[in-house]
């Protein structure tokens, strides 16, 4: 008997890895529960809190918008993503305004596929990492790939963001 097997929409962020031929992993998880905090994620798919990153949306003077991707239990120290991009101040954007900066909702928000192309940074720990797990564009799934295929397709910088 044939195993059935659940086809994967595509969300933007596959579409794009897709297109630049990037290897990656998709890894979806159930949200019923409505736990789809970093760590509850990493529980529910066995994963490892090291390697798996949150993307961070902040703003700064006249309303410059900066993506952030740090490991999910660290925490974004303002002060050297304001440093990063030239800002002398960086606040992250209030919650009910991802959607429309962005193009995804919260707890679905991938460094890939934005609806604008923002400046991106990477935390530097991530080339540590074999492979590096992200949101992949929607609530209840998650990516894996390699770090610098995740730098690649976001178009980011790595620097060095956590506290």
């Amino acid at each position: 008997m044939a195993k059935k097997t659940t086809k994967i929409q595509k969300t933007n962020a596959l579409r794009i890895l897709d297109g630049e031929k990037v290897a990656y992993s998709v890894h979806q998880y159930d949200i019923a529960d409505g736990v789809i905090d970093g760590r509850s994620v990493c529980d529910k798919l066995g994963l490892s809190p090291e390697e798996s990153y949150k993307t961070l949306v902040g703003s700064g003077k006249d309303a410059e918008v900066y993506v952030y991707v740090v490991p999910i239990e660290s925490e974004l120290d303002l002060k050297k993503a304001a440093m990063a991009c030239g800002e002398k101040k960086v606040e992250l954007i209030a919650v009910k305004d991802i959607l429309a900066i962005t193009g995804y909702i919260r707890g679905g928000c991938s460094p890939i596929g934005m609806k604008k192309k923002y400046k991106t940074y990477i935390d530097s720990a991530v080339l540590r990492l074999e492979k590096v797990y992200v949101s992949g564009g929607k609530k209840g799934m998650t990516i894996g790939l390699n770090p610098q295929d995740l730098v690649k397709a976001s178009r980011a910088e790595l620097v060095n963001l956590v506290k």
